[in-house]
């Protein structure tokens, strides 16, 4: 049975209109043919810009605090989208090795859900809530930074058990 015309309109708005329906948005849009216009009407504003050395830039699509996904979509200097890629993941997240710098781990896996500064122990603790092994785990990843050097001392984990 054919979808009716109405329904794949209706959903199309639905979809533009609520930027939490990114599994619609991002099956609209296709490496190589999607330009920049169609990227930003699906998926708003990115939260950061990062310009590459090749003359495309990225776009960070963060959806930190309550997400577990971070997706960076390169636009090519044609306008195109070149590729989209969820960056929280444990191959991005074992990247993260002491001596990054924070624009380093910004540029690898987006902004934290959140910042918060321990004096006692000297360190700036960004938070990211990642996926979980089950669906009942709610999973944090953390960087620890100096504070003063802004480098990364060590990374940690958290995972709290719901339900």
């Amino acid at each position: 049975m054919k979808t009716p015309s109405w329904f794949t309109v209706a959903l199309g708005t639905v979809a533009a209109l609520l930027p939490g329906c990114d599994v619609v948005n991002l099956q609209e849009l296709k490496p190589g043919v999607s330009t920049a216009a169609e990227v930003r009407s699906r998926m708003g504003n990115p939260a950061q810009e990062f310009r590459n050395a090749d003359g495309t830039v990225t776009w960070e699509f963060n959806r930190q605090p309550n997400g577990t996904e971070c997706y960076m979509i390169t636009i090519g200097a044609d306008q195109v989208m070149q590729k989209i890629e969820q960056v929280l993941t444990e191959a991005n997240l074992a990247k993260i090795v002491a001596g990054m710098d924070r624009d380093d781990v910004r540029r690898l896996i987006g902004a934290p859900g959140s910042k918060v500064t321990y004096q006692n122990s000297q360190e700036e603790v960004w938070d990211w809530r990642v996926a979980g092994t089950i669906p009942t785990e709610e999973a944090h990843f953390h960087v620890h930074f100096d504070p003063t050097s802004g480098l990364v001392k060590r990374t940690s984990r958290r995972v709290e058990i719901r339900g």
